[in-house]
């Protein structure tokens, strides 16, 4: 949809600033919609993809900026303190999340009543850690989402039980083991929401990215093409499950 609405938004977080947009329908107002949040490469070319396509759904989008200054990391070396500093820190990390929650609520084409989160690796964690917390969201989807970066004494007795969850994973993502998967599943069996684990065979991490068809880790980040289009179809009948029930 080339002529949907794109939009730069800035927020802050504490003493960060944030450059997130909007990606919505042309003439879209008060719209159910989607916050879309960013793998550990920064909100960049792949998620602006993906906002379009949920856009082509008829969803506005308001693509979160995590990292701060529009980030964009390029090297593990760039990455892993970012994350760290996440991780090491998580009440910054779900107040990031939520300002980019309150950002969008904030925006005309958006109903911010009518939200789920959808996170692609460090997103797919960040939806999901946001959730437990006791975000307000619709839903969480979490896309190849690191479970490794969850912490597994983590209390879900905050979440929304009115929230829907769906994982989508790879059986062979060293970053989402089984044992990780089961303490995940734990957590949302206390919170006592809707949840679903689609779980991909002969998949790892990252599995979405075409840029990780030429991985030099391939027993780690691979691309999957087929598990990409599975997680894709499963996305949009949770999306329409949950914001569009008549229709679903």
């Amino acid at each position: 949809m080339d002529d949907a609405v794109l939009r730069d938004v800035e927020y802050s977080h504490e003493d960060t600033r944030m450059v997130g947009a909007v990606v919505a329908p042309p003439g879209a107002e008060n719209a159910p919609g989607v916050l879309l949040v960013h793998d550990a490469f920064g909100l960049g070319d792949d998620m602006f993809a993906v906002a379009r396509g949920l856009v082509r759904l008829g969803y506005a989008v308001f693509a979160a900026d995590v990292w701060g200054d529009r980030t964009r990391p390029a090297t593990q070396d760039e990455i892993g303190p970012l994350i760290g500093a996440m991780v090491s820190d998580r009440t910054r990390w779900t107040g990031r999340v939520g300002a980019a929650h309150a950002a969008a609520s904030e925006q005309p084409e958006l109903d911010g009543a009518r939200l789920v989160g959808l996170g692609y690796c460090f997103g797919g964690s960040s939806v999901l850690e946001y959730l437990r917390t006791g975000g307000r969201l619709r839903g969480a989807i979490s896309i190849h989402g690191g479970l490794d970066l969850l912490d597994p004494q983590a209390d879900w007795s905050a979440a929304d039980p009115s929230g829907h969850v769906l994982v989508c994973t790879g059986a062979d993502d060293p970053m989402a083991t089984a044992d990780q998967r089961a303490t995940l599943e734990a957590g949302l069996r206390q919170a006592r929401v809707d949840w679903e684990f689609d779980l991909y065979s002969d998949t790892r991490h990252a599995f979405t990215s075409p840029q990780a068809d030429s991985s030099p880790t391939p027993d780690v980040v691979a691309y999957n093409p087929r598990s990409a289009a599975r997680s894709w179809a499963a996305t949009r009948r949770l999306l329409a499950e949950i914001l569009h029930p008549a229709a679903a």
